[in-house]
């Protein structure tokens, strides 16, 4: 049996026999030759079929042939640097439709988003999309190694929970035999109970679920978090250092690896920071995004989509950085959970992480003092019995600790400079959407 080649191969081969798979892309059918363009997972190749006495059942087959039919085909491969589509060609001895594709698509380039999630397998067919998440795998495996190489500990969290871990109005509610459970809005509590169980370094790549009822392009119900926990930290700056080098990292090894795709498909530079990233005070980058003509509208002292996105380019103007840490945040807008500074009880060890002008990331050093904890859980308006799983934790020694979350998708929307989270997610869940 002739082995497979994928096409991206086929330009390391001697001329000569050879099987590909993949479906149908286009069909030129001319009266003394055809020509198909096959695609598979890897790339695009032409397929030449001159019409001659003998080959009529070929010509037949090819000439009923609809766009994204899954073929197999042996054949001669053929070197020819007058081919425009990778300068070789694969001339037809034998093809097998695997199966027929509808003629009529319901999708096309200009279909809206909806539509196109509608049908989001169809839409995936694309180069761009398959160069996307070639790239996000890249990104992942890049982070996975930083920290693998660094001697942490990957764990996998559960997601049902008994209580929530950080908003009560986030979580969605689920029927768990005789009682309720919620699927988790964060693995923060259990990234936490890794530190006082001593493994020292902990990450987690795994699923995320928000009852946000949000309809932004950069909201989604259930999304992949990137989670990492470190101890013996001496304050929020040691989870920053962590972050920036493991954020210079993956971006070099999707550069090298993916940098020329992704220009050609979504005419982008991935862009390995060369600078350190501008680390800010909140209320100070506040400040600076008014003396710059915008005006808050909320009343508390966050940022607000359009505050980050101007500190984003005044990163850029006055650092040359697309990413800024915006840092020590106010106490009313962290939860209970985050250490305060010995300086000012009124400011957390905590940051956000801005990257071109969009919140990509949050994290602190936790505070790790029970006895603290329950103070804090107080003074939010919370019962510390209501947390007593989570204060076990911290009953037996707890070191000093730190981490932080991201989101997978914002990260790529940003990265490939999307508009719209649903573009960059395989299959997007928000609050109308379930299927496919």
């Amino acid at each position: 049996m002739t082995q497979r080649t994928v096409i991206a191969e086929l330009a390391g081969l001697e001329d000569g026999p050879v099987k590909v798979q993949g479906w149908v892309d286009t069909v030129r059918d001319q009266k003394k030759v055809q020509f198909v363009v096959l695609r598979d997972e890897t790339g695009a190749l032409q397929l030449v079929n001159p019409r001659s006495e003998g080959r009529e059942q070929i010509s037949d087959t090819i000439s009923s042939l609809a766009q994204g039919t899954m073929l197999t085909v042996t054949g001669d491969l053929k070197k020819d640097e007058r081919v425009k589509l990778g300068g070789l060609e694969v001339k037809v001895g034998e093809i097998t439709v695997e199966s027929e594709a509808d003629p009529e698509t319901p999708i096309a380039d200009d279909t809206s988003i909806d539509k196109r999630l509608d049908w989001r397998f169809l839409d995936l067919r694309t180069p761009r999309n398959n160069t996307l998440f070639r790239a996000q795998t890249t990104f992942t495996h890049a982070m996975r190694d930083y920290w693998y190489e660094r001697d942490y500990i990957e764990v996998f969290t559960p997601k049902l929970m008994a209580s929530a871990s950080e908003s009560n109005a986030e979580l969605f509610k689920v029927d768990y035999f005789d009682r309720p459970a919620y699927l988790a809005q964060s693995p923060q509590f259990f990234k936490q109970m890794a530190q006082s169980a001593g493994f020292g370094k902990i990450f987690e790549i795994g699923p995320v679920f928000r009852a946000d009822p949000s309809f932004t392009s950069r909201h989604a119900t259930e999304f992949t978090g990137v989670d990492a926990e470190i101890s013996w930290i001496d304050s929020h700056a040691d989870v920053m250092n962590m972050q920036e080098e493991l954020m210079r990292t993956a971006l070099q090894a999707v550069s090298e690896r993916h940098g020329d795709a992704i220009k050609q498909h979504f005419d982008v530079d991935v862009k390995v920071p060369d600078v350190a990233f501008p680390r800010i005070p909140l209320l100070e980058a506040r400040e600076i995004v008014q003396s710059r003509g915008h005006k808050f509208e909320r009343d508390d002292l966050d940022m607000d989509p359009e505050g980050e996105r101007e500190i984003g380019r005044w990163a850029l103007e006055e650092h040359g950085s697309e990413f800024v840490f915006l840092t020590d945040y106010p106490v009313s807008i962290r939860p209970f959970y985050h250490m305060r500074h010995e300086h000012d009880a009124s400011l957390t060890k905590s940051y956000d992480l801005i990257w071109n002008g969009v919140e990509i990331s949050t994290g602190a050093q936790r505070e790790h003092r029970i006895d603290v904890l329950e103070q804090q859980i107080r003074e939010k308006g919370l019962e510390p019995e209501e947390l007593s799983f989570y204060l076990d934790f911290f009953r037996y020694g707890a070191p000093p600790h730190g981490g932080f979350g991201m989101g997978l998708a914002r990260m790529m929307m940003l990265m490939l400079h999307q508009a719209n989270l649903r573009e960059v997610t395989y299959l997007f869940r928000g609050p109308n959407r379930l299927t496919p």
